[in-house]
């Protein structure tokens, strides 16, 4: 049977303090290529629920358990990952708690939006943009299909 080639899966996880003041964020630092500051989160394994690796990956880098809130988007753009074309589903969650950094994360940080770091790796600028206009307005991540616009 032909197998197509695909792109690879991840699932990232934008992680709400519900416990701390104004619901601040969690960043994982990279400890491998590329680095920066980052959305926690990983690949999906064959056989696994997106949602439940987004779960898993919470709980690997920043040690903290989560509840899924919602899915802010999709985002396939073929450069966002400098390794090779990765699509992630990022989801808002919810936790308590204080993140500790752990498997491939070699720091972490709780951040409010007016002190995010200079340095995001792949597309997370354009995510965390996304989920500030989520955080105000209620709505999740546009469509942003190219050919729509021709």
């Amino acid at each position: 049977m032909y197998k197509p080639i695909t792109p690879l899966l991840a699932a990232d996880i934008i992680i709400e303090l519900i416990d701390f003041p104004g619901r601040p964020i969690v960043l994982i630092e990279r400890a491998n290529p590329p680095y920066g500051w980052a959305i926690p989160g990983g690949f999906v394994d064959v056989g696994e629920i997106i949602e439940c690796a987004a779960k898993r990956e919470a709980h690997e880098e920043v040690g903290l358990d989560v509840h899924l809130t919602a899915l802010l988007g999709i985002y396939s753009d073929p450069v966002r990952d400098s390794r090779g074309h990765t699509v992630t589903a990022v989801y808002v969650a919810e936790a308590s708690g204080k993140p500790v950094a752990a498997d491939d994360a070699k720091n972490c940080r709780i951040f409010d939006f007016e002190a995010l770091p200079d340095r995001l790796a792949f597309d997370h600028d354009q995510v965390l943009a996304d989920y500030r206009r989520y955080r105000e307005t209620g709505q999740v991540a546009p469509l942003r299909d190219k050919s729509m616009s021709d």
